[in-house]
């Protein structure tokens, strides 16, 4: 798989051990009508030291499965509401 990595924002977190569910949203033109469309997808993104809080805005990149669902890492922490 090749490097992949997005921004996006973290939705959810404390339910899982070490693991955070990210929403990464991207916009597009619709080709008939030119209306803007947003789209997003949510991915599980392991947290090793469990620092991440609701809606910080973050990197994440992807990696060998870690488990069933979890293929990506966090990469860095671009910005906190705190």
């Amino acid at each position: 798989m090749p490097p992949m990595s997005f921004i996006g924002t973290v939705t959810k977190q404390g339910f899982m051990d070490k693991t955070v569910t990210v929403t990464v949203r991207r916009q597009f033109l619709h080709k008939k009508t030119g209306k803007l469309l947003v789209k997003g997808k949510k991915f599980l993104v392991h947290d090793e030291r469990n620092q991440l809080l609701i809606d910080d805005t973050v990197l994440i990149r992807n990696c060998p499965p870690i488990s069933k669902r979890k293929r990506f890492t966090l990469e860095s922490v671009i910005a906190s509401p705190e």
